[in-house]
C-alpha cells in the first residue's frame, strides 16, 4: 500500500513538472531596452548615436554599481535626465552616504560612454 502510494505521488509530480516544462515561458520585460527608449530622448542633440550612448551606459557604467538600490536609482537617473544622477529618496537610508562613491566609481565608464560608446 505503502509503495502505490509513494509511487502515485512519483507519477504525479512527473506529471505536473512535465506540464508546466510544456507551457510557454512567460516573457519578461526587456528592462535594458525600456531604459534605452527613456534615455535616448534626452540624448538627442548632445550626443550623435544617442541609443549607443544609452546602452552603454546601461552596460558599462551602470554595471559597475553592485548594488541593486543604487544602481537602480542611477539608472532611473539616466533615463529620466539623460545625465547620471541619484536622488537622496531614491535610496534607503542606510546607502545614502555611498552616493559619492558610487559617482567616482562611475565616472570612468561613463565619460567612456559619452565620448566613444562603440569603443
Amino acid at each position: 500500500m505503502l509503495f502505490r502510494l509513494g509511487l502515485a505521488a512519483v507519477a504525479a509530480v512527473s506529471l505536473s513538472w512535465s506540464s508546466t516544462q510544456a507551457r510557454p515561458t512567460a516573457r519578461l520585460p526587456d528592462l535594458r531596452g525600456e531604459f534605452v527608449r527613456q534615455c535616448a530622448p534626452h540624448m538627442l542633440g548632445r550626443w550623435q548615436h544617442p541609443e549607443a550612448v544609452c546602452s552603454c551606459l546601461h552596460d558599462q557604467a551602470a554595471a559597475v554599481v553592485e548594488d541593486a538600490d543604487l544602481r537602480e536609482a542611477l539608472l532611473r537617473g539616466i533615463s529620466e535626465t539623460g545625465v547620471p544622477t541619484i536622488e537622496t529618496g531614491w535610496v534607503p537610508p542606510g546607502k545614502q552616504a555611498e552616493i559619492g562613491p558610487t559617482f567616482t566609481k562611475i565616472a570612468k565608464p561613463t565619460l567612456q560612454c559619452l565620448f566613444d560608446p562603440a569603443g
